[in-house]
């Protein structure tokens, strides 16, 4: 099952406190992604280190296949006793979803995970073991195209507890919620922070203990295609065009000289969309057979500015993001399509300099341009997606 396994995650500090008690940590092996929810004893820098601790422990010795049994008793033998509460350890989930759709959850002490699938919350089998005296709660199953899989840290099901609700959001309350936003948000980024402002509003902003949620959704594998300036030698602009339209996936087109190139080969005419321009942004086009096609390195600037806030801010992301990125200006369309609707980047880069844009004293174009590139490449693979470069 060809597929790609989106993941976010969002974090609510407990009120007064400067650093978060829980932790969430992600890392892939060949055959899998593993993501790990770790929620740390108590609250503030105490708790900070019990989770980074156990998340850490946990994503690195499966990530190299380790037993679930061995990466237990490391937590247990390695974390400090609470001399309060006399406990040595943080609670966790660890969910690992294999390239053929098989997963696997260990859950130990944490709040059980919220299984949604068409809308509706599925209830997963599982047993109870006792691995270095913890019981753990295991679960086997398979994965399908459009499941939604959140972990959650404790402080998500009390939300608003003596305050907004006389007693707290419970388990159930949750999951009914989430199911229904799923028929609404499709993408495991708007689903984390719309559940993450939803608790923040019932704590009336002033959240009551650490609050976390892990979002994967499965979704199929999507490409895309960006295709930006124009080839070394002239010649291979029809080479150029061809491996661009060619190669499967969605097609976005930066740059006024690569789009007439595109439009010259086609044999097709490119209209510009006056009223998608702003102060800042040049206006897209439209060009049949083409996804997007936006100016070049203004706009593509500007794309990876969002990228980068999402990237640096994920964990505390302004909620006002997502309407920045849902504007019909080109730079958030195209950090929307990299972000929500792509798994893979293919770049294909002409290295010609274009002379309409040289100035005396100033740094070519086409340093501009491959820097520019580099840097949207480099946040995109820091999302997690693959990133193939092609040059002509």
């Amino acid at each position: 099952m060809e597929m790609y396994v989106d993941i976010a995650c969002r974090s609510l500090f407990r009120y007064g406190e400067e650093l978060c008690g829980d932790k969430a940590q992600i890392t892939t092996t060949e055959d899998s992604v593993i993501a790990v929810l770790s929620d740390g004893l108590g609250s503030g820098v105490k708790a900070n280190i019990l989770s980074t601790l156990t998340s850490s422990i946990l994503a690195t010795m499966l990530h190299e296949g380790a037993a679930i049994e061995q990466a237990v008793e490391t937590v247990v033998n390695t974390l400090p006793v609470c001399s309060e509460r006399n406990l040595a350890y943080s609670t966790f989930s660890v969910l690992q979803i294999f390239h053929d759709g098989n997963a696997y959850l260990v859950e130990f002490d944490n709040p059980p995970c919220i299984y949604i699938r068409d809308g509706k919350v599925l209830e997963l089998e599982s047993q109870q073991r006792e691995v270095a005296g913890k019981k753990i709660t295991e679960s086997h199953f398979k994965v399908q195209h459009g499941d939604v899989i959140t972990l959650i840290s404790d402080g998500m099901i009390y939300a608003g507890a003596g305050e907004a609700l006389n007693f707290g959001w419970n388990w159930n309350a949750v999951s009914k919620w989430l199911a229904k936003i799923t028929l609404k948000e499709h993408s495991a980024p708007r689903l984390a922070s719309s559940l993450s402002q939803a608790v923040n509003e019932l704590y009336l902003e002033k959240p009551g203990d650490d609050s976390t949620d892990l979002v994967v959704k499965i979704m199929p594998k999507s490409v895309i295609n960006l295709l930006s300036g124009p080839p070394m030698k002239m010649e291979d602009d029809a080479t150029m065009v061809h491996d661009f339209m060619t190669t499967p996936g969605k097609k976005i087109i930066s740059g006024g000289t690569s789009s007439n190139i595109v439009a010259r080969i086609l044999h097709r005419k490119a209209q510009t969309l006056l009223e998608t321009a702003t102060e800042k942004i040049p206006p897209v086009s439209r060009l049949d057979g083409i996804n997007l096609v936006t100016e070049g390195v203004v706009t593509l600037g500007y794309a990876v500015e969002l990228l980068k806030e999402y990237k640096e801010n994920q964990l505390n992301l302004d909620p006002l993001f997502f309407q920045r990125l849902d504007e019909q200006n080109g730079a958030a369309m195209i950090a929307r399509m990299l972000l929500e609707e792509c798994s893979a980047l293919n770049l294909f880069i002409g290295t010609a300099r274009n002379a309409a844009h040289q100035n005396e004293g100033m740094p070519s174009d086409i340093g501009i341009k491959l820097k520019v590139l580099d840097e949207l490449c480099s946040v995109v693979r820091s999302l997690g997606k693959r990133v193939d470069k092609y040059y002509y």
